[in-house]
């Protein structure tokens, strides 16, 4: 468990995303798209693209993912 210090940032992505991108394809959506360092301890929040034939789903069934990057990596 990772417990961030009181002055950690949160970015969250306003456009949902596809999560089979995976952790390296994030990333590099966090340097491309929000022109943020992915490397900073920044947690970035992100939602699920939903298909074409669940768009008028309940938005509490919406899929959500957290992710923090230290220099070591995904954390």
């Amino acid at each position: 468990m990772i417990m961030p210090s009181h002055r950690v940032r949160i970015l969250v992505a306003t456009q949902p995303v596809d999560f089979r991108k995976g952790h390296d394809g994030l990333a590099a959506l966090v340097q491309s798209a929000l022109k943020e360092d992915p490397f900073t301890g920044t947690v970035f929040v992100f939602r699920a693209k939903l298909p074409r034939d669940k768009q008028g789903e309940n938005p509490a069934s919406i899929r959500m993912r957290t992710q923090v990057w230290g220099r070591g990596g995904r954390a």
